[in-house]
């Protein structure tokens, strides 16, 4: 099975000039927990609401005068679409994170792959292994 199977397409990105209050309307507007962070065509990092919440709000800065690069993880891991979902997810274990940007060849960032895909889409035997080791995250700092 292939990334591609798997993914969520069409996703949103954030740009890292873009104020915070736009990005969260971007992860409201799609249900969603992350945004891949994309200055001039190239990934450079991740926004998640958990950045929000604990690098503005719970650092009592004011998120509506803060910039995406101000609190972006800007560690990422990613994947292609045409690997192989059990490497990707193998990339998500050693790297306790629940959600990978997808990439295509030219390294356009096509989609996500979240655990919630894997979930749903993978064998059980490779769902219990990515759960397990990104439930070991939860004690630790990681959570992209």
């Amino acid at each position: 099975m292939r990334v591609s199977e798997v993914m969520t397409a069409g996703i949103r990105i954030a740009e890292p000039g873009e104020y915070i209050p736009h990005a969260a309307k971007k992860m409201r507007s799609q249900n969603i927990g992350a945004l891949p962070v994309v200055e001039r065509g190239e990934l450079i990092g991740m926004l998640t609401d958990r950045d929000i919440v604990i690098r503005a709000v719970g650092a009592q800065k004011d998120p509506a005068t803060m910039k995406v690069r101000e609190i972006m993880s800007d560690e990422c891991f990613w994947c292609l679409e045409n690997e192989d979902l059990e490497d990707a997810v193998r990339i998500m274990e050693q790297n306790q994170v629940r959600r990978l940007p997808v990439m295509n060849d030219n390294k356009d960032v096509v989609g996500m792959l979240s655990i919630e895909d894997v979930a749903v889409h993978a064998p059980a035997s490779l769902v219990g292994e990515v759960l397990k080791a990104v439930a070991i995250s939860k004690s630790g700092s990681k959570t992209s």
